[in-house]
């Protein structure tokens, strides 16, 4: 019987891996870790130009500039491509490293883990520059802004189920990483990150808030922008539904670990 790595093990070897991935990502380019700002700078420039100044899109009538429109658009890319990148990958992430699973005693479980703290590396430089722009440009900073980790702790809990089912289903269905790419899509659109999901007609809304990542995206703004604390009924249903998707998760990878060396 192979030995247990320690959960403190596994902790200190997450963080290490996920900092490899992030060097990774950026080794050999000329503007290296610069790029971790770069990037959300120009998604802000571009969604600013098309929805504020070629679309005239507002947000509400409360919020009439262009600039509201972008931050509180931003406000939802960010969280959302936490989600993204994470799900993104997840199909992947087993086959892609078949030696870990032949050769290696490691413990494969934290594979979604490294990739969702990488992701959540990124977030954080876009969330430094949202309050930077927010506290000169904005309404100000708000104290509510220090309740986001509890804000985001149901989606990063459904996010990490969702990766680890993907990336078991993935050794033994290789077609759902061609299915991915195009849902994740289709998610963005349908999640309320363009629009608020006061905007959307009212037999539509209960099905926009059944969306796991629509509770997290008006949250994160009314947090960081609007200044107000998550609503703990909501906030607690959202709970559940991450501690529900992150135990089957875990439960189905656990129980479909054995089979991938033979299926790799």
């Amino acid at each position: 019987m192979q030995p247990r790595m320690n959960y403190r093990r596994r902790l200190v070897l997450t963080w290490q891996l996920a900092l490899r991935e992030i060097e990774a990502r950026y080794r050999g380019s000329i503007l290296g870790m610069a790029w971790s700002l770069i990037n959300p700078l120009l998604t802000l420039a571009v969604f600013t130009f098309v929805f504020g100044v070629v679309f005239q899109a507002r947000w509400s009538q409360n919020q009439a500039s262009t600039f509201d429109f972008a931050i509180m658009t931003f406000a939802g890319l960010m969280v959302f491509n936490v989600f993204a990148e994470v799900v993104g990958k997840s199909p992947s992430l087993i086959t892609s490293q078949p030696n870990l699973v032949k050769k290696v005693i490691f413990p494969l479980a934290i594979l979604p883990l490294i990739t969702l703290t990488a992701a959540l590396f990124h977030a954080a430089i876009a969330l430094a520059l949202l309050l930077l722009l927010q506290g000169i440009f904005g309404s100000g900073l708000h104290l509510s802004a220090l309740a986001l980790p509890i804000v985001l702790a149901p989606l990063l809990l459904f996010t990490v189920g969702a990766s680890w089912f993907l990336s078991a289903l993935g050794v033994y269905l290789r077609d759902i990483g061609q299915i991915i790419g195009p849902l994740v899509t289709m998610l963005m659109f349908l999640s309320p990150i363009f629009y608020p999901i006061a905007a959307l007609p009212s037999w539509v809304r209960p099905i926009a808030i059944a969306n796991p990542l629509a509770v997290s995206i008006e949250q994160t703004r009314d947090a960081l922008i609007n200044g107000h604390l998550p609503d703990p009924g909501i906030w607690a249903l959202a709970m559940a539904t991450g501690l529900i998707s992150a135990g089957l998760g875990f439960l189905f990878f656990r129980k479909t670990r054995n089979g991938f060396a033979d299926v790799l």
